[in-house]
């Protein structure tokens, strides 16, 4: 992870904290180097589910799809240097007002296969047909 995009990140979700840019402030911290914010990995995650649903053709419905919800858990913070290697399985189709409603699951490891965190999340597919359900 680079400290340039997490300290932009930061910036664009308006964190002012020394630890996000500053590898002396967080060492202070007793973090290895700067800080990633905890929100920063659904930017990675938000990548390889889309890498995912692109090799699926078999999940109409996917352009124009509304993210829903978010959530994540921590092992531990991410920091600039750490090599990241994510996993992203779709855990549940379920119907929600005639859509799909997708729950995706992006586990990220670090170098040494250490869970680091792991993402979850909906997205709301658009209708399968013009009037809004997939039933005639």
């Amino acid at each position: 992870m680079d400290r340039a995009r997490i300290a932009g990140f930061a910036a664009a979700v308006g964190d002012p904290h020394p630890a996000y840019t500053d590898p002396v402030a967080a060492r202070a911290l007793g973090h290895p180097d700067t800080l990633a914010p905890p929100t920063y990995l659904v930017t990675l995650a938000a990548h390889a589910e889309d890498q995912l649903l692109r090799a699926r053709p078999d999940i109409p419905g996917l352009d124009g799809a509304v993210h829903r919800a978010q959530s994540l858990r921590h092992a531990r913070p991410a920091h600039a240097g750490d090599v990241l290697h994510a996993t992203v399985r779709l855990t549940d189709v379920a119907h929600l007002a005639g859509r799909r409603l997708l729950t995706l699951d992006c586990a990220f490891h670090d170098a040494d296969g250490l869970w680091v965190a792991t993402t979850t999340s909906t997205l709301l597919c658009r209708p399968l047909d013009p009037t809004g359900s997939e039933h005639p």
